[in-house]
């Protein structure tokens, strides 16, 4: 999702295995092990404990993908990361881009230049603060390049992404598969591929072979919201697990859950994580609530439902500044002004409270 994406259908907007540790998602999650930033220089090794990354705490490790530990991140504003004075690391250990790591971001025609600019300072920033990367988004049926792009110019997109940002530790392949949204260029992409969803199987592998360290995700929304939507999505990841697609985790992007009990939310991810045999990633979780109380109300009641979902590894915020997020009143801060969601999250986790 993000500024730019379509709508969501229906009732969406209106407004996901037991067990786990409350306690790890608490703290800084370091990145651990360093490696080449966007300009080519050597980062650090990062800070962290057994909730840094590659720790005990869990996460895919298929394919070469190292495990995470269970971090609540944030996306960027704007193209800005720190905001209003107040420094994202302090308060997000992981971060998304929301718009600029999106193909048509990067590449305007699939024959055209790429201009990295703005995602090159977003890596930058991680590998500076030790923070997590995750990539937002290979292959989707918005916000992509003009024309329709052919195996080899998808290919190239993905090869160059990976060379150039090597401590990508998440990535949404695929965002959003049918019925949402259709690329114009699936005949292209799943070409030689078998099944209906060959070229989201082909996109994995491609992921894959270019990012060999990075958890693979499929991301989609409304699949641990309406049950229909669940079983359909469900559905297209046992068919490219059985294609041979290296998918390593789920994406739920969390936007409709406003009125869900407790109760449905933790059937819901329970159906996801049995049905698919994978990992859950919340990846654009937000409330979108004007008073305060009733925000607060339902961060109460979801985010210890993620933090003790075993399968749930880990949570990513779609916004945090009120007023400049993609959907109304999702925002956790007022200026530098702390909602009271916001003062309850950091507590719950250890960390500052804006705008300290």
């Amino acid at each position: 999702m993000g500024a730019g994406a379509p709508g969501v259908a229906g009732a969406a907007m209106g407004g996901s295995q037991h067990g786990g540790s409350a306690g790890s998602f608490g703290g800084t999650v370091g990145v651990g092990g360093g490696g080449r930033s966007a300009a080519g220089g050597s980062s650090a090794a990062g800070r962290g404990g057994a909730g840094g990354a590659g720790g005990s705490s869990g996460g895919p490790s298929s394919g070469g993908a190292s495990p995470l530990g269970k971090f609540v991140g944030n996306i960027t504003t704007g193209n800005s990361i720190d905001t209003g004075g107040m420094k994202y690391s302090k308060y997000w250990d992981q971060i998304t881009p929301e718009n600029s790591g999106k193909w048509g971001s990067v590449q305007g025609s699939a024959t055209g230049a790429f201009n990295w600019s703005a995602l090159d300072a977003v890596y930058a920033y991680t590998e500076t603060n030790h923070i997590i990367f995750k990539q937002h988004t290979f292959v989707w049926g918005s916000q992509q390049p003009s024309g329709t792009p052919t195996l080899a110019q998808v290919e190239n997109w993905i090869k160059s992404f990976c060379q150039r940002y090597p401590n990508t530790r998440l990535i949404d392949v695929v965002n959003e598969p049918p019925p949402h949204t259709t690329p114009n260029y699936t005949a292209n992409l799943g070409a030689g591929e078998t099944g209906t969803y060959g070229w989201i199987t082909k996109a994995f592998k491609l992921a894959r072979q270019h990012c060999p360290g990075a958890i693979l995700i499929l991301n989609d929304y409304n699949n641990i919201e309406y049950a229909d939507q669940e079983n359909h999505f469900i559905d297209i990841v046992k068919q490219i697990k059985a294609a041979g697609a290296p998918i390593d985790a789920v994406g739920a992007q969390s936007h409709a859950l406003r009125t869900m009990s407790a109760s449905q939310l933790q059937k819901n991810l329970d159906t996801m994580a049995s049905g698919t045999g994978l990992p859950i990633y919340i990846t654009e979780y937000d409330i979108g609530e004007a008073n305060d109380a009733t925000q607060l109300a339902t961060y109460k009641a979801q985010i210890p439902i993620f933090r003790n979902t075993a399968a749930v590894k880990g949570i990513t915020i779609w916004g945090w500044i009120n007023g400049r997020t993609w959907v109304a009143n999702t925002g956790l801060v007022n200026g530098t002004t702390p909602r009271s969601a916001m003062t309850w999250l950091m507590g719950e986790l250890g960390r500052p409270v804006p705008p300290n």
